[in-house]
């Protein structure tokens, strides 16, 4: 357009509203809860140091003014040992073929290994849906390793014929280019309108966001003996009666499940400190999401072998 003259009908034109879905992708621990809840801007997947924490695919959504962007939030894909693991794998390849996007998600402090080759080897098999390769936690490696991974993701990329849309390193702790990458998720996605009400962050139950705030708290700091043999089920949320208005309280009534009688004391701690613990902790991550004060009632019980019988399973909700 030249000085003094009015934009044309074509320069006038909005750019269009884009909207879809993106899922991240990478195996466990790869950074992909945090990363989410870098985006959305808040807690809504739950993030542990310990590899397959996330059982639940949840939804965080983006909103902007040129797009929505929602995000899903699958298990991370490994080598099923278990039939819980095996139900979790299966989530991952239907979210898969539902998406618009998908990032795959590598550590930037990692070598590749196995785990990721296996995933890319999985990756290359889809091939209309876009890919990104997302270099996590770069705020851990120095310039010199950060350039070395982006090299060897380009390099398996060509190996398994997967051509990147992008590869994009980030580190959502830091908050480095986690914008960024929304920027160049948009563009991936198809024109529509928004799917979901301003102001929303996800679209997962509160209850079992609850559940998943309650086990996050109970998988920080478990010794090794204690593996991801951990389910919390939300039995009640009910408003205590008789309180006046400006005072509410919710009652909130939980189930930890462990596998073993042995991994009881392990949870409970001495003279209970450790389940303490575990309600103080979550209750304030879960009155943050609620937005109200809460009353949390926490019971440890035993599902013998839960992640091994389909009974159990669907009991547990996978």
């Amino acid at each position: 357009m030249t000085a003094g003259t009015s934009p044309s009908p074509t320069e006038q034109r909005e750019t269009p509203h884009r909207s879809g879905f993106a899922c991240f992708v990478g195996r466990p621990n790869a950074g992909k809860s945090t990363l989410t809840n870098a985006l959305v801007g808040t807690k809504v997947a739950i993030t542990s140091n310990r590899p397959q924490t996330t059982r639940h695919t949840v939804r965080g959504i983006v909103h902007r003014p040129d797009a929505q962007l929602v995000l899903v939030d699958t298990p991370g894909l490994h080598k099923p040992r278990t039939l819980l693991g095996e139900r979790l794998n299966d989530v991952v390849r239907t979210t898969w073929a539902e998406v618009d996007v998908i990032g795959f998600c590598l550590p930037a402090d990692q070598k590749l290994g196995p785990g990721d080759r296996y995933i890319a080897t999985e990756l290359a098999g889809i091939k209309k849906t876009p890919k990104v390769a997302i270099v996590t936690k770069t705020d851990l490696v120095e310039p010199e390793q950060l350039a070395q991974q982006l090299i060897a993701v380009d390099r398996l990329g060509k190996e398994l014929g997967i051509e990147w849309a992008e590869i994009v390193p980030v580190s959502a702790e830091g908050d480095q280019q986690v914008d960024l990458l929304a920027d160049l998720l948009v563009p991936l996605l198809p024109e529509g309108p928004t799917l979901y009400a301003e102001g929303d962050l996800t679209d997962e139950p509160e209850q079992v966001m609850v559940a998943e705030l309650i086990r996050e708290a109970a998988l920080e700091g478990v010794r090794d003996e204690l593996p991801h043999s951990i389910a919390v089920v939300v039995e009640e949320m009910l408003p205590r009666e008789g309180r006046p208005a400006d005072r509410p309280l919710l009652d909130i009534h939980a189930n930890l499940y462990i596998e073993r009688p042995s991994q009881k004391g392990i949870i409970i701690g001495p003279k209970g400190r450790r389940l303490k613990d575990v309600g103080t902790k979550s209750r304030k991550h879960i009155e943050a999401l609620l937005g109200t004060p809460v009353f949390l009632d926490l019971h440890v019980k035993v599902a013998k072998d839960w992640q091994r019988d389909p009974k159990q399973l669907r009991k547990l909700g996978f």
